[in-house]
């Protein structure tokens, strides 16, 4: 009988863990790509999560290799998919560029992130 009540305490906890660890909206894919050049500029910075996230909280922006801001919006969900950012970006000259993104998922919990990837003329 303790056997059992020790195993279904395991279990508990386990399944317990396992749920709060789908809990978050991660960095599924980004175009660019994480570490990627492009040639010329993109037209806009697409990231992907793995899920749905809250449009009213979640931010992206690009920054150049010297951290001014170039573009950033706060209302970046895209309303067609909601587990896309999208930031339309401006001419980018090459060189070096961080996104920095910064998520609520429907579930409530905050991630954040960033990335760099090169723009080659």
């Amino acid at each position: 009988m303790r056997q059992r009540a020790l195993a279904a305490m395991c279990l508990a906890t386990l399944v317990a863990f396992a749920s709060s660890v789908h809990a978050h909206a991660f960095l599924d894919r980004a175009v660019p790509a994480v570490g990627s050049t492009v040639h010329g500029t993109p037209q806009a910075i697409r990231i992907w999560f793995t899920q749905e996230i809250e449009p009213a909280f979640s931010t992206i922006k690009v920054l150049d290799a010297k951290g001014a801001a170039l573009a950033a919006s706060d209302k970046a969900v895209d309303p067609s998919d909601r587990t896309l950012l999208r930031l339309p970006v401006p001419p980018l000259a090459p060189g070096t560029y961080r996104v920095v993104w910064r998520v609520l998922s429907i579930d409530s919990h905050v991630t954040e992130g960033d990335f760099t990837f090169n723009v080659a003329p």
